[in-house]
């Protein structure tokens, strides 16, 4: 199966499974009581699987961050940029759908709640690598310590996991050895084909920003070696 051919299959599964979440989320999962926040509930096969698709790309910031550490490529170094700028873009989106459920569940937007304060935190770590890659260049030094920001930022990921555990907070624990606080097979379903589309969703961005990095990389240096041989004025 050739890049291509693969790419747009990926596209159609991923297209379809959100249609999929969308209808079986709408008709099939109960409505929640009020104490949970009514029908703003559903919001919840939204906003934990976009946690684990943030979660999934601070793991691959991190892979790429430590690999680059060890031995620095641009391959490697776009493998890290990309895990970090889709971290970014899961974070804001459960920072996103939080808040709305919150607002009915709780009846505030935000409260300084362990989950979200060590969830907010890891996603300024992704940003500021996003804005630190923008404003400094990218030479090898700018990415070395992009790629340490990148390794330390991921440390957070666990704490944000186990913050309910250790210091408890108005956050459920959501998957238990008991099925959490998912009462219906529904409820479960849901989430799973939450947490299926998302990791294609992942897959896509990852995919679609290491290839414009990579490209981006080698249009720079395709224009510094026509500067060096005087093709191109500088």
């Amino acid at each position: 199966m050739s890049k291509s051919t693969a790419f747009y299959a990926l596209v159609s599964i991923t297209a379809l499974s959100l249609v999929g979440l969308i209808c079986f989320v709408a008709f099939e999962t109960p409505t929640a009581q009020m104490a949970a926040g009514g029908l703003a509930q559903k919001i919840f096969y939204i906003h934990v699987p976009s946690a684990y698709a943030m979660y999934l790309c601070g793991a691959v910031c991190f892979a790429g961050s430590v690999a680059h550490l060890s031995g620095e490529s641009d391959s490697r170094n776009s493998v890290a940029q990309s895990g970090a700028e889709c971290a970014v873009v899961f974070g804001l989106l459960m920072l996103t759908t939080g808040p709305l459920w919150a607002k009915k569940a709780w009846g505030v937007y935000w409260t300084w709640d362990p989950r979200l304060t060590t969830t907010l935190l890891s996603v300024l770590v992704y940003a500021s690598i996003v804005v630190f890659r923008s404003f400094v260049g990218d030479g090898a030094a700018e990415r070395r310590a992009a790629a340490a920001i990148g390794v330390l930022g991921t440390v957070n990921l666990p704490i944000i996991h186990y913050a309910v555990r250790l210091w408890g907070g108005n956050h459920p624990t959501v998957i238990t050895n008991t099925g959490g606080g998912l009462k219906d097979p529904a409820m479960t379903q849901a989430l799973f084909i939450g947490f299926f589309y998302f990791t294609l969703l992942a897959i896509l961005l990852l995919w679609l920003r290491t290839r414009a990095v990579s490209l981006a990389t080698q249009a720079s240096l395709l224009e510094e070696r026509a500067i060096a041989e005087e093709l191109l004025e500088d």
